[in-house]
């Protein structure tokens, strides 16, 4: 069987009985390796022989051959990543030959303890210069002049014989190679510490967002309950807020589970990555061999590029509406919660807030828009204007520019000082053209709310609502959910519900709808789209 070589290798080279690296790898018929005697173990005293990755049976026995080719890419990766372990013999020793112990690049050759002796102790080869035993010996010798390599130029950064500072190298800024390897190992040393802090700051990070994510559970938790407990109070027209909230909420944990989930993940990987360049590093920093410090050097990028963590937050904060809080202290009377009920409403529409402007397109010619298309109002007689196929021919109506055809979306409008206006949205359909009484309904594609003065009443139209109110609104709010089939008026001033069409059905793309009325008697003042606040 095999012995591992190290968490660096490939998956791809590891045999799936063993979990090993590949040993003598042969190839089953299916296509799938493993070692030759993993295989064989496998197959011991079984009268079918399958396939132990996929379960493929086999008719009869394979004949089991050497994968060649994955057996040299093993190899190569083992030498690649263990350079210290490939041995090395004796050039001197008759019969049975020892392992080398140094390998002289003034003699060329490798010796062992005994026949290295002379080198040791003879004053002429004291002076040999000596590496531990490398089985490369001709990427230690000067391929030009046949002379070690002891030399390394800086100019043109590579490793040169004392023969190369007397032709093309004479007046480049040579060093002995072992002061350059000096150097680079200070260096080493140096990425050293700084990829050590690098994985104690990624520790240190995953253990913070850890924290923040235990944090935000449990904050999350304690919401989730006082949610629960004060929602399970109100009347049936909250609970599907309640569920929208605590969905939202649910949302959110996820999310930011999922965000640190992902991030510790990359940091593991980071670390991961950082460990293996930190022993690289370390294996490197205690070599003597200084050519091969050198030319690592050379094609080993010192300082990793990973990701910079030091702005990397997870929010342990959970948004919590005020409503909630305000709702604890009003529970007392019903009366009370109904107010904050029409409270808690608008608070959730306004977050689906957008930026609403006037199509000139589709506005009657009575109507005079503003430059910025956020007013619109009467202008008592009609345009001289081009035809168009959007132009609404009938009432004073204006829609805007943007239309939905799925999810919510809530706008304001200003209505201050204006004795009758219309508001709400039209779909896409609607007929342009025709008698005003008989097409502002729900049925043909009008959900609009209309003020008039003389009673201090609002009404709908088709169905005829008609009710009293106790302020007249000076700014309205329009809220659609789209899905849901709603549509309801707001006093954004007040910050209570006037109206709501409940369980529509959509299937046209809806546009937010305006009329600023005639301009009898006090109503000349425009209808203002203005902000969310």
């Amino acid at each position: 069987m095999a012995s591992s070589s190290g968490p660096a290798l490939n998956e791809e080279l590891q045999c799936s009985i063993c979990l090993e690296v590949f040993t003598d790898p042969v190839t089953t018929p299916c296509g799938h390796n493993f070692c030759r005697t993993c295989l064989i173990k496998c197959w011991t005293n079984t009268r079918t022989c399958f396939c132990p990755l996929c379960k493929e049976k086999f008719s009869r026995r394979p004949e089991l051959k050497i994968n060649t080719t994955l057996r040299e890419v093993v190899q190569h990766l083992k030498e690649k990543l263990n350079p210290g372990e490939s041995e090395v013999f004796c050039d001197f020793c008759d019969g049975r030959k020892q392992k080398a112990v140094k390998t002289c690049l003034t003699c060329q050759s490798s010796y062992c303890e005994t026949h290295l002796e002379p080198h040791l102790r003879v004053p002429r080869l004291k002076k040999h210069t000596l590496i531990n035993a490398v089985e490369n010996l001709e990427d230690y010798i000067c391929k030009k002049h046949e002379r070690p390599l002891e030399l390394f130029c800086r100019d043109d950064q590579t490793c040169v014989c004392l023969s190369c500072t007397e032709g093309e190298h004479r007046t480049h800024n040579t060093v002995p190679i072992e002061e350059e390897s000096r150097e680079k190992k200070n260096q080493l040393v140096q990425t050293q510490t700084d990829v050590h802090q690098m994985i104690q700051d990624r520790m240190k990070k995953i253990q913070e967002i850890k924290h923040a994510v235990e944090l935000r559970k449990r904050n999350t938790d304690i919401e989730r309950s006082s949610s629960v407990e004060i929602f399970t109070d109100l009347i049936r027209s909250i609970e599907r807020c309640q569920s929208d909230q605590l969905k939202m909420m649910e949302e959110q944990q996820k999310a930011a589970e999922k965000q640190a989930e992902d991030l510790i993940k990359e940091l593991h990987q980071e670390i991961t990555e950082l460990k293996r360049r930190n022993t690289e590093l370390e294996q490197l920093s205690h070599t003597d061999d200084h050519l091969h410090l050198i030319q690592m050097c050379s094609s080993l990028d010192t300082r990793p590029h990973t990701r910079n963590w030091t702005e990397i937050r997870i929010d342990s904060d959970v948004n919590v509406n005020s409503q909630y809080r305000a709702l604890t202290q009003l529970k007392k009377t019903q009366e009370t919660l109904n107010e904050k009920l029409n409270q808690t409403g608008l608070e959730f529409a306004q977050r689906f807030a957008v930026d609403v402007t006037l199509d000139p397109d589709s506005a009657n010619s009575c109507l005079i828009l503003s430059d910025d298309g956020k007013q619109v109002r009467h202008g008592d007689v009609k345009q001289d204007i081009p035809e168009n196929p959007k132009r609404i021919n009938v009432g004073c109506f204006v829609l805007a520019k943007e239309g939905f055809s799925s999810g919510r979306f809530y706008y304001e409008v200003q209505v201050k000082g204006k004795t009758e206006w219309s508001l709400g949205v039209a779909r896409e359909s609607i007929n342009r053209n025709g008698d005003i009484n008989s097409i502002l309904s729900p049925e043909n594609g009008y959900w609009i709310l209309m003020l008039f003065i003389e009673d201090q009443n609002v009404f709908l139209v088709n169905p005829m609502v008609m009710f009293p109110l106790e302020v007249k609104p000076e700014k309205v709010g329009v809220f659609v959910d789209y899905e849901e089939g709603l549509v309801s008026f707001y006093d954004v001033e007040s910050r209570s519900h006037i109206y709501s069409f409940t369980g529509q059905t959509f299937t046209d793309k809806l546009y937010p709808f305006f009329s600023p009325c005639t301009i009898y008697g006090k109503n000349s003042n425009p209808l203002i789209i203005t902000p969310v606040s």
